[in-house]
């Protein structure tokens, strides 16, 4: 293993702790755990090997043992949250359920399949093995996760400039 070659996996490892984890802090102490496992197992490592998948590999572990000591979330059903999202005619929260806040909605099962295989561009092979779980689970878990963020960015305000201004119109590609 060199060190170039982990260096060149930094950003996607810290793009994957981040959504992972919600916290920019925690995503950073996942990621220099990741590193100080991967530097003490360097020996498990095959070289010609795809060194992505086994980092990735670790650090998904390392998430799972850490969270496996944390209290448990509950996945929550967006019909039970849509008194508590933001109203979007209130300029004061116009914005304020974004993106990597539905994304922490879902559960972690289905984010680590949306995020390897959307974000990395992973196979699903590839995420079936970092996750350690079949093909059509990968499969399975990515669909219902494009469903439920769907659901949960259909009930994010839009932000517009001016309340009276049209959105742009938008040119149909083919």
């Amino acid at each position: 293993m060199n060190r170039a070659q982990v260096i060149e996996q930094l950003p996607g490892l810290r793009r994957y702790a981040r959504v992972l984890t919600g916290d920019a802090w925690a995503a950073d102490d996942l990621v220099q755990d990741t590193l100080e496992r991967a530097c003490s197992k360097w020996r498990l490592w095959r070289t010609g090997s795809d060194l992505r998948a086994w980092l990735f590999t670790l650090m998904h572990n390392l998430y799972l043992n850490q969270r496996r000591d944390a209290p448990a979330l509950a996945a929550v059903d967006i019909d039970d949250v849509k008194d508590q999202l933001p109203d979007a005619s209130n300029p004061a929260t116009d914005g304020l359920l974004d993106l990597e806040r539905c994304l922490q909605r879902l559960p972690a099962e289905q984010r680590a399949v949306l995020l390897l295989v959307t974000v990395e561009d992973m196979s699903y092979e590839d995420t079936a093995r970092i996750l350690a779980i079949p093909v059509g689970t990968v499969m399975s878990r990515l669909s219902r996760a494009r469903s439920r963020l769907a659901a949960l960015m259909d009930h994010v305000p839009a932000h517009r400039p001016d309340a009276h201004s049209a959105p742009p119109s938008l040119r149909r590609l083919k």
